[in-house]
């Protein structure tokens, strides 16, 4: 049964912060540290220009960081760094997942006190992060919330589900977009089924319903086919979707599939307004072939940041495209040529935080 108490905010509503995690020579980032570090720089610097960014890093960083930053326009006020020890750098997914609720009884049932809770109703949402499925190291990352929010408003534990902020993309009005490969993957909450995870998400985010793409996955996503590689939504009705062209492009047939379940999709009994992004052409590193994608663009105060990949054309009409999604808005490219060596970008290398 959906709680509507709460509400999933969606991404364009207005925030107070964006967490962004530091790279470091401790990393995946270490053979290509200068490079990376030079984009996360600009990004946290045009964030800056807009509203706070929280960079999470080890103390002994602040200086670099800060006197990297100087070669960027950017707004010292806005920047803040919190200590804190971590596996990776994608704090998207282990980041913590905001929600409003109206409930003021949660107060009593927090392991730790929820400070000025009647003031801003926002609760977070501390769930178990496993290293994309068991992938990889996730002990100190998994920690992240409860650590560092208990102090601050006190959280809610959902240590029991594996949930990744990567996988999920709200409409604001209790609509949530997701991928099947993902949230029933093995390795997560195999122990539910497909019906129970469906109803757990929905009584904890309060959603109204899950919008599940069965199809879509990109090569060399190791995520198991987070939404934000493909497809999101720019406004309550309107969904922005990697769409490929290239007939003899092995993600072809898969996104044909996956544009015709969105064409499906229905909101209060009309489809929803698609906006089709090109695939970027192929990327590789190391000889695998990364997942590059358009959809992995931040929303934050005021601007869209949109990952960008030296490829001209490609990069314009997707810069075109969420400038029309986002007429209000200053849609900003950011080269993550450097990112996508990991297999991520702009939206996996950040997560934003509602404003009270």
């Amino acid at each position: 049964m959906t709680d509507r108490k709460r509400r999933l905010p969606a991404e364009w509503e207005p925030q107070e912060y964006v967490l962004i995690t530091w790279p470091t020579e401790h990393t995946d980032w270490a053979d290509t540290l200068d490079e990376v570090q030079a984009c996360y720089a600009e990004i946290i610097s045009t964030i800056s220009r807009y509203q706070a960014v929280v960079i999470v890093s080890s103390y002994s960083h602040k200086g670099y960081i800060m006197s990297l930053l100087e070669a960027y326009p950017h707004k010292k006020k806005n920047i803040r760094l919190v200590a804190y020890e971590y596996n990776d750098t994608w704090i998207r997914d282990y980041g913590v997942i905001t929600i409003f609720d109206k409930d003021k009884s949660i107060l009593q049932q927090r392991p730790y006190p929820i400070r000025n809770y009647s003031k801003d109703k926002r609760l977070f949402l501390d769930f178990r992060f496993n290293g994309w499925g068991l992938k990889y190291p996730a002990d100190k990352d998994n920690l992240f919330v409860r650590n560092h929010y208990q102090l601050v408003y006190g959280y809610e534990q959902h240590q029991d589900f594996v949930l990744e902020g990567g996988s999920i993309d709200s409409n604001g009005e209790g609509m949530i977009l997701t991928t099947a490969s993902c949230l029933f993957s093995y390795n997560r909450n195999e122990f539910m089924t497909e019906r129970e995870i469906k109803t757990y998400l929905s009584k904890t985010l309060g959603a109204k319903g899950l919008l599940v793409l069965k199809h879509g996955e990109l090569m060399g996503d190791d995520t198991d086919g987070h939404i934000d590689t493909l497809a999101r939504f720019c406004a309550p009705d309107i969904i922005a979707y990697v769409q490929c062209q290239r007939q003899s492009d092995p993600h072809y047939d898969s996104l044909l599939a996956m544009e015709k379940e969105l064409k499906r999709f229905r909101r209060k009994g009309k489809p929803y307004q698609l906006l089709p992004l090109p695939l970027p052409e192929p990327i590789y590193y190391k000889g695998i072939r990364r997942p590059a994608t358009y959809a992995n663009f931040l929303i934050i105060n005021d601007a869209v940041l949109v990952p960008t990949y030296g490829q001209p054309q490609n990069d314009y009409d997707a810069i075109g495209t969420l400038q029309a999604a986002f007429p209000e808005r200053k849609v900003i490219g950011i080269d993550c040529c450097a990112l996508i060596k990991q297999g991520g970008s702009l939206h996996c290398a950040t997560m934003q935080v509602p404003a009270p």
